[in-house]
Formats: structure tokens, sequence, C-alpha cells
């Protein structure tokens, strides 16, 4: 697009990823790709409301993966330089955008997410957040995130390194996690089995993640972390969960 492209006040989707290794088997870009795609997916579903236009962002390939630094590729900015960023992103599309939107791929940045959007809406921007959700997916680099990369770029996607890695339930292991990085869990890097991964299955997984960001969007109710709320989703999403 151009800037006479840009019409006034739309809804701005900016996918949000990360840089990070995803197991043996899939790319670094993995929550990227995902991200990018829920939100081209949302924004095709959404653009024919009446209420504004909707523009895409480009993706924000880097966030917070401290969780992952022990493994040689992973480009983590932190929670401190995220923080920076989305508040000044907010504030620059502000001057020309009506909603701002982030659509998170990444579980490590949803704790910045809510800390930093509830304040940008202190500040009377119209902001919010929404997850790449599915409900039962594991945690990373598993059955959910290789379904989906099989859907999306199966080129990418090493099949002879898929294996089990760490299947324990992610409550059972935040806390190691949390001191001693993913590593310390799986040396692998795998939270999950992806092990019978199909790309019928990631079609779904997308469709579904797709659907739950259009109900968010046309819900437009903000929870206190600045969330969009899913009236389809009972489960609470807790913030630092994901992949």
């Amino acid at each position: 697009m151009a800037w006479p492209s840009i019409t006034e006040s739309p809804l701005v989707l900016v996918p949000l990823g990360s840089t990070e290794q995803h197991g043996p088997h899939l790319p670094f870009t993995t929550d990227c790709s995902i991200a990018s795609a829920v939100t081209a997916g949302a924004a095709n579903a959404v653009s024919g409301d009446a209420a504004r236009p909707v523009v895409v962002a480009p993706v924000i390939p880097y966030g917070a993966s401290g969780e992952h630094q022990s493994f040689p590729g992973t480009v983590s900015i932190g929670h401190d330089a995220l923080q920076v960023m989305a508040t000044e992103l907010v504030r620059s599309l502000a001057t020309w955008a009506g909603r701002i939107v982030f659509v998170n791929g990444h579980g490590g940045n949803v704790s910045t997410l809510a800390r930093v959007i509830p304040r940008m809406i202190a500040e009377d921007h119209d902001v919010a957040w929404a997850p790449c959700f599915s409900v039962g997916g594991d945690a990373h680099a598993g059955r959910t995130e290789t379904s989906i990369m099989l859907h999306l770029a199966p080129e990418l996607v090493d099949l002879g390194r898929i294996s089990p890695g760490n299947t324990a339930p992610l409550g059972q292991l935040l806390p190691l996690l949390r001191k001693g990085g993913t590593r310390a869990v799986s040396p692998s890097g795998v939270l999950g089995d992806p092990t019978g991964a199909s790309a019928a299955e990631g079609a779904e997984l997308l469709a579904g993640m797709v659907d739950g960001v259009v109900r968010r969007l046309r819900t437009a109710s903000v929870d206190q972390h600045g969330c969009l709320r899913d009236i389809g989703v009972a489960a609470a999403l807790v913030p630092g969960a994901g992949s």
C-alpha cells in the first residue's frame, strides 16, 4: 500500500510474533507465521463489516523469548524493550488509526501486553490485544504448532526430526520454566508431542484461532489486561501461558 490507500480511521491489526527455537523440526519464525496467518484470516472476515476499513500492519518478528535463550538462534528483546516498542507503536498508529489490535502469537509476550495495553487505554487510545488461542492445544512446538505449520508451510517442517518432548501439563512445568528456561524441562525445546500432527488438523486449528479473534473483534469488550474477550470460550487466558 501507499499512503493515499489509507482511509480514515481504519481498524489496524498488528501481528506480534517472536524469533525463537521451536524444537529441532520447526523454524524460528513459527510464531510469526501463525500470528500473520491468523491476522490475515481475521482481517478478511471482518473487512465486510460496515464499521470501518481494516489494515494489516507488518508482523513484529521479535518478542520476549528469554525462556528459550539457551537455544542458539533465539533472538529475544525482553519485556522492557517490548514494552517500549508496543507503547511507541500505539502512540504512532493512533495518529491515523481508529482501533488498534495486537494479534499475539507468542505466550511470552502476554505479560508485557497485559501491562502496556491497559496503560495505553488509560491514555485514551483505542487499543486492545487478542491471542492466537487454541482450546486444548499443547504448549510449544508440539502437535498444535506442528500441525498448523504443516498446513501453512510444510516445506519448513523437518519431518525426520519430529519426536515427543516434555508432555507434562504446562502448569506443572511453569516453576522450573521460570527458574531455568525451556531447556531445564526439555532438552529438545519441545513441550508436547508433535507426532501425529497433520496439515488437515492444522487447517482446523488455524480456522479455530481465526474464528476466536473474529469473535473478540466483534465483541469489542476488553478485560482488565487489555485483552478482547471471547464470549465463545469459558476458560480464562492465563498471562504467561502459551507458546
